[in-house]
């Protein structure tokens, strides 16, 4: 029985088999890619549903986020081994479950676990539709492919908010995650009829389990330790202890791959100077583009009180500019210095992102929604630029190694971005409580007059003498907090335009650096 490789299915489908493959791909990317920030707009809700507070609910994005960024590294051997289109169906049933599992959930650790499992199929199938479009589009056409890809793994994220929100709206969060089945289901058909096959004989070559391993515990131990900082206390021995355990693991984990004969990352991609650069762009660029997809939502919901459709609903216009964009962006990294192209969006978002620190509790709907189409030009710009200059830096037995690393350090730039970000949110909520706090005392006359009309109005409204005091004064209290509350996300937003400034340094050094051979 003849495999059905690429070469075999390009022979029986001519050259429409292209758009077969990428049609499949972009399905299979999509519906993994969908509740990535879906979920976002649901996490007040969760939050009220299971009791839970801002730093335990962070672990629904951070799990995934992380479990992906691990996950992208085990695309290279499992195309080796069992080929794409096992890859690809296998991926997709388990996404499957884990869906159902989210949506039955019955408290916060089924659902993280969940959301990991969510996030390690989407972190194997964003490389792997990367490499397959690599390998079924000439050279000449790689641009726009690393556009439709760029177009597959955001618009799912970008128009999932809008139809999570209409979900929450008309029915509950759980039923967020169900919205994906189908389209999974859809894509296990296409993957059974127009992925390829293994394409190398001989044995499956062995798995880097201590690699793996070694990893998972980095990553483990430090977004722990970093979520976990604030209230622990920093210098806290368990807080301690983990960034220890991270360090070690981190290490270790270096030095194996450096030495064994088969790694989990093959340490080489990053040998090549233009790579290695675009990998930073990437690892700088996903800690803001992902920190601030967790910050808007938020944001909306608990200071501006928008519903969850209305959340979903600021960030639809910005989808669908991206939607329209991201092709040309892909048509221009063909003809254009991706330096410049990358430089430009990467400039779009840190505009973005500065005008979102002015935000505050009467910041109009459709200036949010214009600061956000912003940062989404910019995304148009950066991501097919990126990933077709880092790929064709790289020989081609370095392909998949290139597409899952690319990939890998964005994705742990987004795990970062988004646990940092929510740290500096707890951090700058607490100082400027605290500097608030510190000016409300009898000598202010400001306070003193509301303090007196809280009183009156309670006294008005019936309340005993002994509790209008005491209801002036807690009705205080969540005023200083709200304002420190916004105070804390106008700062944040600021950290996001910083990090993508800062990003602007390795874009440019990407463009001088010498690739080694080319694919």
């Amino acid at each position: 029985m003849t495999l059905e490789t690429t070469e075999v299915l390009f022979a029986r489908y001519g050259p429409r088999y292209r758009w077969f493959a990428t049609v499949t791909a972009m399905i299979g990317t999509i519906s993994a890619s969908i509740t990535t920030t879906t979920v976002n707009v649901a996490l007040p809700d969760i939050m009220g549903a299971f009791g839970i507070g801002q730093d335990r609910v962070q672990w629904l994005s951070t799990g995934a986020l992380a479990a992906m960024t691990v996950a992208m590294l085990l695309n290279a051997w499992l195309i080796r081994s069992f080929g794409q289109r096992k890859t690809f169906i296998g991926a997709l049933c388990v996404f499957i479950a884990a869906l159902l599992l989210a949506g039955a959930s019955p408290n916060e650790q089924v659902l993280i676990f969940a959301r990991i499992a969510q996030g390690a199929v989407a972190g194997l199938l964003q490389p792997l539709s990367m490499y397959t479009l690599f390998r079924v589009f000439p050279p000449a056409q790689r641009g726009s492919a690393m556009g439709i890809f760029g177009l597959s793994v955001i618009l799912g994220p970008a128009l999932g908010p809008t139809f999570g929100g209409i979900l929450i709206d008309h029915f509950n969060w759980r039923y967020i995650f169900y919205v994906a089945v189908p389209f999974s289901a859809v894509a296990i058909l296409l993957g059974s009829l127009f992925m390829p096959e293994r394409e190398e004989g001989g044995a499956r070559s062995d798995f880097d389990w201590t690699g793996l391993a070694l990893m998972s515990v980095f990553l483990a131990c430090l977004l722990t330790a970093l979520s976990n900082g604030q209230r622990e206390g920093w210098y806290s021995s368990y807080i301690l202890t983990l960034f220890g355990l991270a360090a070690l693991s981190g290490g270790a984990f270096l030095a194996w791959e450096l030495f064994v004969p088969q790694p989990l990352v093959d340490l080489r991609v990053l040998a090549n100077a233009r790579f290695a650069a675009a990998a930073s762009v990437a690892f700088i660029f996903g800690a803001g583009l992902f920190g601030s997809v967790y910050l808007v939502p938020l944001f909306v919901q608990t200071v501006q009180g928008f519903t969850p459709l209305a959340a979903g609903l600021l960030l639809l216009p910005a989808g669908l500019m991206l939607g329209a964009l991201m092709p040309i962006g892909g048509y221009l990294s063909d003809r254009l210095p991706a330096r410049w192209l990358i430089m430009g969006g990467l400039v779009c978002f840190a505009l973005s992102s500065y005008w979102l620190g002015s935000v505050d509790a009467n910041t109009p709907f459709w200036m949010l929604v214009w600061w956000v189409v912003l940062s989404r030009i910019g995304l148009s710009l950066i991501k097919p630029s990126l990933n077709v200059t880092a790929l064709r830096a790289l020989s081609t037995e370095l392909l998949g190694q290139g597409a899952g690393m690319i990939n890998f350090f964005r994705q742990l730039g987004g795990a970062f971005g988004v646990n940092l970000l929510s740290v500096t949110l707890d951090r700058r909520t607490f100082f400027h409580s605290n500097a608030l706090a510190s000016v409300q005392t009898a000598a202010n006359s400001a306070t003193a007059d509301l303090l007196r009309t809280l009183q009156d109005l309670l006294a008005q409204a019936g309340a005993p003498p002994e509790l209008q005091s005491a209801g002036a004064l807690h009705f205080l209290g969540r005023v200083v907090y709200a304002q420190a509350y916004t105070l804390g996300f106008r700062d944040s937003f600021l950290v996001v335009a910083l990090v993508f400034m800062l990003a602007l340094i390795p874009a440019w050094i990407m463009g001088t650096a010498k690739g080694s051979a080319r694919a």
